[in-house]
């Protein structure tokens, strides 16, 4: 099992930056990645960036490439989303999310996922 602990999240203006970590403890070497998503009152959990553990391969959605970066720190099994550029329409509660085993499937996929983290609010003021 792979626990996750987000933080970071925070109210900035339209037009700032905020990076946001993951924390991950417990059997991280069965981790074949990790990604973020992000949740929006009254609207489905969407998919934001991803990291593949192998090769450190990144994916992002079309509305946050160019603005936010993912990116990994071994040693502190660490995953940070560094946004920049935030909108309004960033606003949600942002999830950490891993896949177990050596397999990387679907990076954008909320059921590829098996361990989640409890969230951070980011909340972006026009």
């Amino acid at each position: 099992q792979v626990q996750l602990v987000e933080s970071g999240g925070g109210l900035v203006q339209a037009g700032d930056s905020l990076r946001i970590s993951c924390a991950a403890s417990g059997r991280t070497r069965s981790s074949a990645g990790m990604g973020w998503f992000r949740q929006a009152p009254g609207k489905e959990r969407e998919f934001v960036a991803a990291i593949r553990r192998s090769d450190d391969t990144t994916y992002y959605a079309d509305s946050v490439k160019g603005r936010f970066t993912i990116s990994r720190y071994n040693a502190a099994n660490t995953v940070y989303l560094q946004m920049n550029s935030l909108k309004p329409e960033d606003t949600a509660v942002y999830y950490c999310a891993t896949q177990y085993g050596s397999n990387w499937l679907f990076p954008r996929l909320t059921g590829s996922y098996d361990s989640w983290g409890q969230g951070t609010q980011v909340t972006v003021s026009s």
